[in-house]
């Protein structure tokens, strides 16, 4: 963990602004690239001063949606029978895949706000929202306001704890449970909310 936020800080700081967009494009996508462990260095490097937080983190934010965007257009094309066959050789798993598309067809399209603020959930929401051929409007918007949040919580962790590698790791396991649960009750409310008014509309029909 300490080689790897070393190498992420130089790495970060030669790349600047573009490296940030670039890596967390990737983590958006299929590539593993945790989230937790590329913005917390680039957020110890704004408070070094060499970089600015407002561009960390739109940088991160424009990379999370270009990834994100990159899942969904492939899954459109595809659709799900070809995600499900060849969706292996980049690590999805049917069985990742079902949960995630659970996930999103029981929480209509903010899913894919919730989506971003979960772990494994996070790198899969965009799929399945591609498949059903969500509004594009809407898609960019949920996952624009999701994205923003966590990289801004990921940001300002590294801001405020630095390089302490042992600290970033609690910490930001702390920022998953507490994003896990705002995610719960946010959910929740929606699922309450949407189910009141379909009942209204049946009936008023």
């Amino acid at each position: 963990m300490h080689e790897l936020i070393n190498w992420l800080v130089n790495t970060i700081g030669a790349l600047g602004y573009p490296g940030i967009f670039l890596l967390m494009a990737m983590e958006s996508s299929v590539i593993p690239i945790p989230s937790e462990v590329v913005m917390p260095p680039a957020g110890y490097l704004v408070q070094q001063g060499r970089m600015n937080m407002g561009l960390v983190i739109l940088s991160g934010t424009l990379g999370s949606l270009v990834g994100a965007y990159a899942n969904y257009f492939v899954a459109r094309w595809l659709g799900r029978p070809l995600v499900i066959k060849y969706g292996r050789y980049v690590w999805i798993t049917e069985e990742h895949f079902n949960r995630v598309e659970t996930f999103f067809l029981s929480h209509g399209e903010i899913s894919t706000f919730i989506g971003r603020l979960l772990p494994v959930i996070r790198h899969l929401i965009s799929i399945p929202a591609g498949i059903a051929r969500m509004n594009h409007w809407r898609f960019s918007l949920y996952t624009t306001v999701g994205a923003a949040l966590w990289v801004s919580i990921l940001s300002w962790i590294g801001y405020f704890i630095g390089q302490k590698q042992e600290l970033i790791a609690e910490y930001s396991h702390e920022a998953v449970l507490g994003v896990v649960f705002f995610s719960i009750l946010l959910a929740s409310v929606y699922t309450i909310l949407h189910r009141r008014k379909l009942r209204r509309e049946a009936g008023a029909a």
